[in-house]
């Protein structure tokens, strides 16, 4: 049996490959642009059913006249926008089915708004250890050596796109599914501000707090930007210098957020894995909580323990939201309020005494499902 994954890292460039990245971007948001215009007027015509084949033979006589220089790009770049295009318009009608109340028509694609990316096929790419071949752009450096598999992994698919001025590979690969680990135990996972994830085998992970590590330095720059003369190179590299910044803060962030789910799930290995069940969306409409709701990405770690469960087959559960796991005494179970300000809990019943976040996640391990 075979599965799908896909792996993602960071380019090394030179000035000639960083500059055929961009056209290559380019040309692909242009192909998109034409297709999507191309559907809408022949829409408003009255015609039916255009569909990505009778387009892509419309644009290959159309584009010898008008867009010879698109020949300096691979044809895959055609081909998958025309792809991205048909996909796009097969979630919006999926979505109108489904009575949605903004189904999302596909938009036009801008180089502004949005950020360069363009898609290859798995035609004439090779993957080695450490350097990655490329249709009509040759060898590129991998900022990562032997994070992508190169033995029994049969490529699908390639993506590029830019992020504040790096460029990454995406790889999607058709691979032999692993041997599932054996699996043992339930494991309850306390999230919080302070402690960003208490386990019940008594691990804790802190919050990094990377918009607070650099909010001052952001801050400097923002106001150096405003400073600066629009449309000046010096403004331009301003920018640039708040895109890495912003790029650093959300790195720190996601890296912890992997170690804490691959602790739990890979390290672990249980039968089961209980969340809590919390209301994000109300936390972070409290104006005291909202920078370090947003900053902490509790909802991105749930999502990326569930996916990594699913890999190998362990259950995720989510307690139910008025489920008392902190006020509960993970030893005799009686129940007592719980002030925020106290961080130990103390039951009046049995004695126990213990860390109120660790008590809430072996409680949660303990959580029976109704």
């Amino acid at each position: 049996m075979t599965i799908q994954r896909a792996f993602k890292t960071k380019l090394r460039l030179n000035n000639e490959q960083r500059a055929y990245f961009y056209g290559c971007a380019g040309a692909a948001r242009f192909v998109y642009n034409w297709a999507l215009a191309d559907r809408i007027e022949r829409h408003k015509a009255g015609e039916q059913g255009t569909n990505k084949f009778e387009q892509k033979r419309r644009f290959n006589a159309w584009k010898l006249e008008n867009a010879p220089w698109l020949a300096e790009y691979p044809y895959v770049l055609v081909e998958r926008a025309f792809d991205d295009l048909d996909a796009a318009y097969k979630n919006f009608f999926r979505r109108v089915k489904q009575g949605a109340e903004e189904p999302g028509f596909p938009k036009f694609r801008t180089k502004r708004k949005d950020a360069p990316r363009f898609c290859l096929g798995c035609n004439g790419v090779t993957v080695e250890a450490d350097k990655i071949k490329l249709p009509r752009i040759g060898w590129v450096t991998l900022e990562e050596r032997g994070y992508i598999p190169t033995a029994n992994a049969k490529l699908n698919r390639v993506t590029l796109s830019e992020r504040a001025g790096d460029w990454y590979v995406s790889v999607q690969m058709e691979m032999p599914e692993p041997a599932k680990p054996v699996l043992s135990g339930s494991i309850g996972v306390d999230l919080g501000i302070k402690a960003l994830a208490t386990t019940s085998d008594g691990r804790t992970f802190d919050n990094p707090k990377a918009i607070v590590k650099y909010e001052r330095r952001l801050a400097r720059l923002q106001r150096e930007l405003h400073r600066r003369v629009k449309g000046s190179r010096n403004r331009s590299k301003t920018k640039t210098k708040i895109a890495k910044l912003h790029q650093r803060i959300a790195d720190v962030r996601i890296h912890t957020l992997h170690d804490i789910s691959a602790h739990v799930v890979y390290t672990m290995k249980p039968e089961r894995v209980v969340l809590e069940d919390l209301n994000i969306k109300g936390m972070a409409a409290n104006r005291h909580l909202a920078k370090a709701v947003a900053d902490a990405g509790m909802g991105e770690l749930a999502r990326q323990i569930e996916y990594k469960a699913g890999w190998i087959g362990v259950e995720v559960v989510h307690a139910d939201r008025w489920y008392p796991s902190t006020k509960t005494c993970s030893g005799c179970g009686h129940v007592q309020d719980m002030p925020l300000s106290v961080r130990v809990y103390e039951c009046q019943q049995c004695g126990l005494v213990l860390d109120r976040d660790l008590n809430a996640a072996r409680n949660l391990a303990m959580y029976v499902t109704a």
